[in-house]
């Protein structure tokens, strides 16, 4: 199969759909790579280094696109690559497509297959392609959010461990899924005071077991949450429901009574956000103040540390890069119920029911459109 991998078009995103290594593996396997001139030069990977491994160097996006059965990249497409998408080409990256009405009606009539990394569900369940995403995004908020606390950064001057004779920050983390669990375990390795949510006791539970007295836990309610945010000095918004848009558990009435200078980092930015005051942002402009509070809203967090995240998490897709590669779309789905799952559209058709409901779109299994 020929597979290529796009330079990512997004502002300050580096990542790549494949490194050097996972090339050198496809063409052990017989697969054609076509890499785009200066794809990983900005974390180190010169383009002498993918053709060391195997790759072809093409000039141009317009010229990968078309030469490619499958391209595989990090972040979706946006809207100056709408034009590439055509009948039958399989795009294998990160979609989160609940949050973007423009991208999936071109990607619906385009007749492409969209195969979304953070709906593939892993073999004993879980969402594997997201995972090493949101323990980057995860451990990364804790680093954003105490530099943002920061009186030059627009904060309120808090130091989020504080010292001794002075009490530490109070983070509250939103959701105990990967992402806030990472967030929590970072903000209580720095010495803040953590709080948790989450409205599943049995996950309460095991935080409680595995991280107390250093994280405490609450259980989720309108009620409880609107409690604990008052309370932050530092907000994580961590709350994930795959395929769909995240749920709005931080209304402006309750932003309000967080303190002036107090920081928001909503790492579920790219599900739509947990705030109603939640809009996207981006690496050059990570910051804005709503209500007196810093809000960091990057969709594109893991990008800050590119070139640990693209090692994570082609560590954990070249195994499904592969099966595609090898079996061809419909095959390796077939053949993997979790990959199946990855299926958002195709020829048309939108197959991920979480996104139909968001977007109004009749909903289509996957198995009908194979």
């Amino acid at each position: 199969m020929k597979i290529g991998v796009p330079k990512e078009v997004k502002i300050r995103e580096a990542r790549v759909g494949l490194t050097p290594s996972c090339v050198d593996q496809l063409v052990r396997d017989g697969h054609e790579i076509l890499v785009q001139k200066g794809l990983g030069i900005g974390i180190g990977f010169s383009d002498e280094v993918y053709v060391a491994a195997g790759a072809h160097v093409v000039e141009t996006a317009e010229e990968l696109y078309a030469s490619s059965e499958m391209v595989v990249k990090v972040k979706e497409p946006i809207e100056q690559e709408y034009g590439y998408l055509r009948p039958g080409l399989i795009l294998f990256c990160y979609f989160h497509l609940a949050a973007e009405p423009q991208l999936t009606k071109a990607l619906v009539d385009s007749g492409a297959v969209a195969i979304a990394y953070e709906t593939v569900v892993g073999a004993r369940g879980g969402l594997p392609l997201l995972l090493p995403m949101s323990e980057i995004a995860g451990r990364l908020s804790i680093q954003m959010g105490a530099e943002s606390l920061l009186q030059p950064y627009g904060g309120k001057g808090v130091l989020l461990g504080g010292v001794p004779g002075v009490l530490p920050a109070r983070v509250v983390v939103l959701g105990g899924g990967v992402a806030g669990t990472e967030a929590a375990r970072m903000a209580s390795g720095l010495g803040a005071d953590v709080i948790i949510l989450d409205n599943n006791l049995r996950r309460l539970k095991e935080l409680e077991e595995r991280h107390a007295p250093h994280i405490k836990t609450f259980f989720s309610t309108p009620n409880n949450v609107a409690r604990a945010v008052k309370s932050a000095d530092l907000l994580i918004g961590s709350v994930l429901i795959p395929g769909a848009r995240a749920p709005k558990l931080v209304t402006r009435e309750i932003l309000k009574t967080m303190e002036p200078g107090s920081v928001f980092v909503d790492i579920s930015i790219d599900q739509g956000g947990t705030s109603e005051t939640s809009r996207p942002t981006n690496h050059d402009n990570p910051t804005y103040v709503e209500e007196g509070v810093l809000h960091y809203c990057v969709t594109n967090m893991p990008g800050a540390c590119a070139r640990t995240s693209s090692e994570a998490l082609t560590n954990a897709t070249l195994r499904y890069t592969r099966s595609i590669a090898k079996l061809g779309w419909k095959k390796a789905l077939l053949e993997d119920n979790g990959l199946r799952l990855g299926l958002n559209v195709c020829d048309g058709k939108v197959t991920n029911e979480a996104v139909a409901e968001a977007l109004g779109y009749e909903f289509q299994a996957p198995d009908q459109v194979i």
